[in-house]
């Protein structure tokens, strides 16, 4: 299900926005370092109760961590500094957002705990793959694009239902999707990878 794979689909929207940033000086490095403070600014909306500036977080955070990439390709400037500081930064942005979200008043802990494992595992496995000679792969029920979607949506969907649904909020519900789908696609990457090994 990922959308990840619809990248080109959505390149002529992202283009000019691209050439703008550009034109303005941002660096692909900056845009990291964009996504992770609009993540640790959402995970602490989150953790005071504060669904819209939460999901305003994560809406920056989808951003520029969509167009650090995208910058990256346009100036030629890929590389193995930019890839490492980008998954580092992903992997902490995901926890800003998940711990903030189940250590305030929207989530029950151990329910957090469980969607901060699938989505922390799910990741690693996805990048494992290439420190083991199989190529990273990024297939399975829920990438990161996926998650980031889900949560925007869930976020403004919060703010006009904030009761329950059969006991548990619809972040709850949300992160319990994170932890279920989260494994199985961690499963599905380690069968990949594990298929794909010489030995």
């Amino acid at each position: 299900m990922t959308l990840d794979s619809y990248r080109d689909q959505v390149k002529p929207i992202i283009d000019p926005i691209v050439a703008l940033s550009v034109k303005v000086g941002l660096t692909p490095n900056f845009c990291t370092l964009l996504s992770l403070i609009a993540a640790a600014g959402g995970g602490y909306a989150f953790f005071r109760g504060d669904v819209l500036f939460g999901t305003f977080g994560v809406i920056l955070n989808a951003f520029f961590d969509g167009l650090d990439g995208a910058i990256a390709r346009t100036l030629n400037q890929q590389g193995l500094r930019g890839d490492f500081l980008d998954h580092t930064v992903d992997r902490y942005a995901d926890i800003f957002i998940i711990c903030g979200i189940f250590s305030g008043p929207l989530c029950a802990w151990w329910i957090g705990v469980l969607g901060l494992t699938g989505v922390l595992m799910s990741s690693y496995l996805g990048t494992q793959a290439q420190a083991v000679g199989v190529g990273r792969f990024y297939g399975g029920l829920l990438g990161r694009a996926d998650r980031l979607m889900l949560l925007i949506v869930i976020g403004i969907a919060s703010i006009f239902i904030p009761a329950p649904i059969l006991g548990f909020s619809l972040f709850a519900w949300l992160l319990l999707l994170f932890g279920v789908f989260g494994h199985i696609t961690a499963a599905q990457r380690f069968a990949h990878v594990w298929k794909n090994l010489k030995q």
